[in-house]
């Protein structure tokens, strides 16, 4: 017996008002749930917010002062932020409701789901409203009053002939963000200085610092002023860092305690990377090694040569040795100075790391330390050093007529000290560190590594 026919699904009545429903686990129709449970109960329904009419900022609890403009995402996540109870419920979509510009309200409509029976999951819409109250920013209520907005300076200093370290660093702050709290950014002669409103800030930009260069810091803190009948006091703090003397590129004596503890590294090396912490490789046995930063301090060590003395040399002869240590290959090498060709005949013998990468007729920059001035104090401690005439550092290649790339580096908005004191004499600053800025960014715009 065959039995046809359309299936119709069985209804049951509403336990509160009686209308015919689909079966659930509340045994409630939607009317009823809705008027029995309200899953907005504990979110208010209205607030504040406050701006800052000088600097167009609103102030996300309890310091921070946020740039936003009207029906953005970044106003719209700090005005949900500050509403309490939201973390009790899923929140499934946000948006602003518009509203006149002058009105000094912000409403946004939510929508949110919430668990209220057994696999019961009700869901919700409805605005919350936002009075825009009027404050003053610390910054500006300090401007106004005619104070020094600064309250922390973190002074950047680094005791080479050479700013490279500078440009390198000024580049990883722009990728990550670190100045966007400083009020102000000052060029010395020796350095930089970064202004900040807080103590906090300042000892913020410090640690991302050390996570960036091989660095040492020390704070000082001076009394500006006291109230005797609220016991506060006020006080502005200074933090001065600096950056270890070598750069990428520079010919480094070990210290002997130093080369001991490497398993007799060097004691000449070549400093291939500096970062976080500095990597020097040996161009006779083709070893690394990374000194952490405060090994480094401890030792305190120089350069013996820099990147200003490099010489080009031309590759007269390469003949591999068959060691390999990941891309460097060791080899003997002949080659004369550029220069030399048509003076004279002298050519020098080095052992080298840079098999893999030259052959005859390149040419490569290297350090002429048969001729070259260092400071011999440097190598004392040890006995029985030969130096090797030469120190090839990396191959380089002619420059090309090409297009120059439409791209060009950010530069960070550094005020110049004009006046630089030094004794009792007032001078100009030396425009020298401006003019090396400009000459790095030009050389890596061109696509020379510099750095």
């Amino acid at each position: 017996m065959e039995i046809s026919g359309a299936t119709t699904r069985s209804l049951i009545l509403c336990c509160n008002c009686g209308a015919p429903i689909e079966p659930n686990a509340a045994n409630m129709c939607l009317n009823c749930i809705r008027g029995r449970v309200d899953i907005t109960e504990g979110i208010p329904k209205k607030s504040t917010v406050y701006y800052c009419r000088q600097c167009a900022r609103y102030l996300q609890p309890p310091k921070f002062w946020l740039v936003a403009e009207l029906e953005s995402k970044e106003l719209l996540g700090l005005l949900i932020k500050r509403l309490r109870g939201l973390n009790k419920v899923k929140l499934i979509d946000a948006s602003f409701k518009w509203t006149e510009p002058h009105s000094r309200r912000i409403i946004i409509r939510l929508t949110i789901q919430k668990e209220v029976f057994l696999n019961t999951i009700l869901e919700d819409s409805f605005t919350v409203e936002f009075v825009v109250l009027y404050q003053q920013c610390e910054r500006c209520r300090r401007d106004a009053a005619k104070i020094d907005a600064w309250q922390a300076v973190v002074q950047v200093r680094q005791k080479v002939e050479h700013k490279r370290s500078f440009m390198y660093l000024e580049q990883l702050i722009l990728k990550h963000g670190a100045h966007e709290e400083a009020l102000g950014i000052k060029q010395m002669s020796d350095g930089i200085d970064f202004f900040f409103i807080s103590k906090s800030a300042a000892l913020k930009f410090v640690s991302f610092l050390q996570q960036v260069m091989p660095i040492k810091h020390k704070s000082s803190e001076h009394l500006v002023s006291h109230d005797p009948k609220s016991n506060h006091f006020r006080y502005k703090y200074t933090f001065s860092v600096d950056i270890a003397p070598v750069c990428k590129d520079d010919l480094v004596c070990l210290p002997l305690k130093l080369s001991q503890s490497f398993g007799g590294l060097g004691p000449i090396v070549i400093v291939s990377r500096v970062s976080q912490s500095i990597v020097v490789t040996d161009p006779t046995s083709l070893r690394h090694a990374e000194i952490a930063p405060n090994v480094y301090w401890r030792y305190g060590f120089v350069s013996l040569m820099n990147s200003r003395q490099l010489v080009e040399y031309t590759i007269l002869d390469v003949e591999n040795t068959g060691e390999a240590s990941g891309r460097n290959q060791g080899a003997y090498i002949t080659a004369a100075k550029s220069s030399d060709f048509g003076a004279n005949d002298n050519v020098v013998l080095t052992r080298s790391h840079l098999g893999a990468h030259l052959s005859s007729g390149d040419i490569s920059l290297g350090y002429d330390l048969k001729s070259a001035n260092y400071n011999e104090a440097l190598i004392e401690g040890h006995k029985h050093l030969e130096l090797e005439d030469c120190v090839l550092v990396k191959k380089t290649y002619p420059r090309m007529n090409r297009r120059r790339r439409k791209w060009k580096l950010k530069s960070m908005v550094v005020d110049a000290d004009e006046q630089v004191d030094r004794g009792n004499v007032r001078t100009n600053a030396p425009t020298s560190f401006c003019w090396l800025f400009g000459q790095i960014r030009s050389n890596v715009s061109d696509g020379i590594c510099c750095l």
